[in-house]
């Protein structure tokens, strides 16, 4: 697999982060991730992987789920899907940019992008191995469940919005995960969202007697430190930015 790197310094308007664009080849395909740096290097530093939905970009991602913002301290890095994944409501051609939907499907590229991702900002930045975290919308959420999946070992936390797992995570490594789902949503129906939070609860071994409700989220302790968040929202399929600021806290709460 021949790799290549492009470093970029974008002069934008978010804050006055250094904002750079990395561009890989994997297997033959042009891939770009847009990276914020913290304004001041610390020794270790956290590392929180970005994922759109179909049909979006990293720049747009970077707009809308602005974590840059909310966790300044962390490197922030928004990858770009690539058009070949056929999405199951739009784009069934597969036109726009997405994700794989399972784990080794389209040649297992996505993953084979974020394993090469990884290993180059861990090898220019001081990255805190045990503060990794990913977050995705729709299929940018349903492709973190296939990193939770088959990279799980190096994963502390996840949040996943409008798409969960489901039977595809089953035996997952126990990690604290966020999982955000619209009462509402047209795309991706709540009561299928919902069917994934029992296997999610299984991989890990949460206690029922740990039940915290607080309006919209519930929160439940799992095994080894880890916690599940659910945020069941009377929203549709849209990112709750909103909740960035808690996601965000929830982060913090957890390292490997």
């Amino acid at each position: 697999m021949k790799k290549f790197y492009l470093f970029t310094l974008l002069l934008g308007s978010f804050l006055s982060f250094a904002q750079k664009e990395f561009t890989f080849s994997i297997n033959g395909s042009v891939r770009k991730a847009l990276i914020f740096e913290p304004e001041k290097t610390a020794e270790k530093m956290p590392l929180v992987f970005v994922f759109h939905g179909h049909g979006g970009n990293a720049k747009y991602a970077a707009a809308k789920m602005d974590f840059q913002d909310y966790f300044p301290e962390a490197l922030v890095v928004f990858m770009q899907g690539i058009p070949g994944t056929s999405g199951r409501v739009i784009d069934k051609q597969g036109l726009l940019n997405g994700w794989q939907m399972f784990p080794n499907e389209n040649g297992n590229r996505d993953v084979l992008f974020f394993d090469e991702v990884l290993k180059e900002v861990q090898g220019k930045y001081p990255i805190d191995s045990q503060r990794i975290y990913l977050v995705g919308h729709s299929n940018g959420a349903r492709f973190v469940n296939v990193l939770w999946k088959e990279r799980g070992e190096k994963i502390a936390a996840i949040c996943s919005v409008a798409a969960q797992g489901g039977l595809m995570v089953k035996n997952a490594k126990p990690v604290s995960i966020w999982m955000s789902m619209g009462k509402n949503d047209p795309l991706v129906p709540y009561r299928q969202q919902k069917s994934a939070v029992p296997i999610v609860k299984k991989n890990l071994q949460t206690d029922e007697n740990s039940k915290v409700e607080d309006g919209e989220i519930t929160t439940f302790k799992g095994i080894n430190n880890t916690e599940l968040v659910l945020e069941e929202r009377n929203a549709g399929h849209e990112f709750p930015h909103e909740s960035i600021p808690a996601m965000v806290t929830f982060f913090k709460r957890h390292h490997r």
